[in-house]
């Protein structure tokens, strides 16, 4: 019969939501034949192994592995990092017991090792939710534009990201997402994270480029009218591995359109970006840099499992994403739950193997066996994550 443990937690809805579970194996000796002892601190031992590949920091770690065994109950205090826990199988040989556990675990908020690392992030050509509204100015290539300048700021000014551009060919995400298939987005952004080789993509929708109703420059006859115009742009970034939506904002701001009606705006120029309105949108767009960096700054830095031979593999983070010689990384395996209804979950086993980094290049890292086994049933497109 399984053991089932509670958590006495302060929650927040939002990190509830982004909870994901997370399996591993935990030891320890029986000292003068205390058995319940022994299981304890095993379970502990496990439970710290999966905090620590989920995000979460040593700090938090010890708040939240203070358990005391009780009538088959372990009650675990922490401040919003274990939503639930549970004692899969329990073995003991000679002086040895060893615990399989299954925690459902979201990030502890600003304490994590992932932040070492910077995410790789695929963005796309944004879609212009009334495309009528780019008439004035003829501005359809706010879609493009608007993105490529997020990605070269980020990539300048941004702390945690790298970022790479998919903008020839728009995505299905809009339509997708209007109609709330969202089993075909998560299918939609697994592909793309596959085939761009990035941890995370972002989408975004430009809700409104509308001018106000009443003109800013008064009783000046002389003058053609200056309107107000919107600019409203919706971001959404999904897990490129499981397809989950990590964060999503939407932004405004407005300024006055001094441009003439009929007027075709370059949007490569400088007299564009230096004007009112293209000051507005470099304003929304530092706001979205801020709040991206301290979103994904302890979501997970998940490489990719490339190549396999013997005891050393190979991953697909390099000195780009801030990995060094030295690094140690835990290996999970991906193993997602559909439901009946066709929902997808995501879930990993944590791997009872470590490895170390030898070798570096700019786009991937080799890496060997901490104990210098063979790596069993380690398989290609498996995970590699700091802990």
């Amino acid at each position: 019969m399984r053991l089932f443990i509670s958590a006495l937690l302060i929650l927040c809805i939002n990190h509830c939501a982004n909870a994901q579970w997370y399996e591993a194996q935990g030891h320890s000796v029986i000292m003068h034949g205390n058995n319940e002892q022994a299981k304890v601190l095993a379970m502990e031992n496990a439970l710290k192994k999966a905090l620590l590949v989920a995000g979460a920091s040593v700090s938090s770690v010890q708040k939240t592995v203070n358990g005391l065994l009780t009538q088959n109950e372990i009650n675990i205090r922490a401040s919003g990092t274990v939503n639930s826990f549970e004692l899969i199988d329990e073995i003991y040989q000679g002086n040895m017991v060893t615990v399989r556990i299954r925690a459902d675990i979201f990030p502890q908020d600003k304490q994590c090792f992932s932040s070492d690392y910077r995410k790789s992030l695929l963005i796309t050509r944004s879609h212009l939710q009334h495309r009528e509204q780019a008439n004035i100015g003829e501005v359809y290539a706010l879609d493009t534009k608007v993105m490529e300048k997020l990605a070269y700021q980020i990539n300048n000014k941004g702390i945690y990201l790298d970022t790479k551009l998919l903008l020839k060919n728009k995505a299905q995400f809009s339509r997708l997402n209007n109609s709330m298939q969202a089993e075909a987005i998560k299918s939609l952004t697994m592909s793309l994270a596959n085939m761009s080789d990035t941890q995370y993509v972002m989408y975004s929708e430009i809700n409104d480029l509308s001018f106000a109703q009443d003109t800013t420059n008064g009783w000046q006859f002389w003058q053609e009218d200056v309107f107000t115009r919107q600019f409203n742009v919706s971001l959404y970034i999904y897990n490129g591995t499981n397809g989950e939506l990590v964060f999503n904002k939407t932004y405004r701001d407005s300024a006055p359109w001094e441009f003439g009606r009929r007027e075709r705006i370059d949007l490569h120029s400088q007299v564009f970006w230096q004007s009112l309105y293209g000051t507005a949108i470099e304003k929304v767009l530092n706001d979205m840099i801020i709040d991206i960096d301290e979103n994904m700054m302890c979501q997970p830095t998940r490489g990719k499992i490339v190549q396999i031979a013997g005891n050393t593999l190979t991953i697909n983070l390099g000195k780009r994403h801030g990995v060094k010689l030295g690094d140690e990384f835990s290996l999970l395996h991906l193993r997602n739950t559909i439901t009946d209804s066709g929902k997808t979950y995501a879930g990993f086993n944590v791997s009872p193997y470590t490895v170390k980094v030898t070798q570096v290049s700019q786009e991937s890292a080799k890496a060997i066996a901490t104990d210098e086994s063979l790596l069993g049933n380690i398989q290609l497109a498996d995970l590699a994550v700091r802990y």
